[in-house]
């Protein structure tokens, strides 16, 4: 039986329940998190990647309002109820938070993540401070994944615009 993406979408407290069952069956959790504006073959392949990296894969995803703060007044192109219902469609994500600040410094600290993955073009003194200093906390494993060349929304979107 297929899941309803829809029951995947999950309030910060809903996801803290979640991840105390997962903890008490021994199953551990990876957490990754971004605006995810237009779904692309790297955003899949990185999702699977991460996803491998533990039993259970949770998305945080940015608002609206945190997207238009980090990328500008023209972003995103796509609302986060409908990029939430794509992520939470794709077979290698099992839950979805849509978070509203631009950095999930206090998401992270309350979910306590066993695995927090991250694109290769981040590495551990490119993280937020506030993140980071979570995640050291909860004795998080940190993993960074190759970033697929090529493959970025902002490029898709500048090529479409013809300034590539």
């Amino acid at each position: 039986m297929m899941r309803d993406p829809g029951k995947s979408l999950l309030t910060l407290e809903q996801a803290v329940v979640w991840r105390d069952s997962l903890r008490r069956r021994g199953r551990r959790l990876a957490v990754t998190n971004g605006c995810f504006d237009l779904m692309h073959r790297g955003h899949a392949s990185y999702l699977l990647e991460a996803r491998a990296c533990a039993d259970a894969l949770l998305v945080l995803l940015n608002s609206d309002a945190s997207v238009r703060a980090l990328k500008g007044p023209e972003r995103p192109l796509v609302g986060e109820r409908d990029r939430a219902y794509l992520l939470a469609s794709l077979r290698a994500v099992d839950r979805v938070v849509i978070f509203d600040s631009p950095r999930c410094d206090a998401e992270l600290a309350c979910l306590a993540p066993d695995v927090y993955v991250k694109a290769g073009d981040y590495t551990l003194e490119k993280l937020d401070p506030g993140e980071r200093g979570a995640l050291l906390e909860a004795g998080t494993k940190i993993v960074f994944m190759p970033f697929v060349p090529g493959l970025s929304t902002t490029g898709i979107v500048e090529k479409i615009r013809g300034r590539d």
